[in-house]
């Protein structure tokens, strides 16, 4: 998988926990909505970490509790360059 995939599939398990709406969640973190829909669409290869950082405050995790997941357990995951 790769690395964006999974950060991805996170920030969206995430939403669906707490049934946040990712426009709700871009307005919760003081971040674009467009920025959110790259991230979710594919188009940001690889999201800042302020910007997850961001993310995380809105959703009250640390970025450990984020990283802390199966998804980022695997060694086979790929960046993108």
């Amino acid at each position: 998988m790769k690395l964006e995939q999974a950060i991805t599939n996170r920030i969206l398990d995430l939403c669906k926990e707490r049934n946040i709406s990712p426009n709700k969640l871009s307005s919760l973190a003081g971040i674009p909505s467009a920025t959110v829909r790259c991230i979710f669409y594919g188009r940001s290869k690889n999201p800042g970490v302020r910007t997850l950082l961001d993310l995380c405050q809105a959703l009250d995790i640390t970025l450990f509790d984020f990283f802390n997941d199966d998804l980022f357990k695997d060694k086979e995951i790929e960046g993108s360059y």
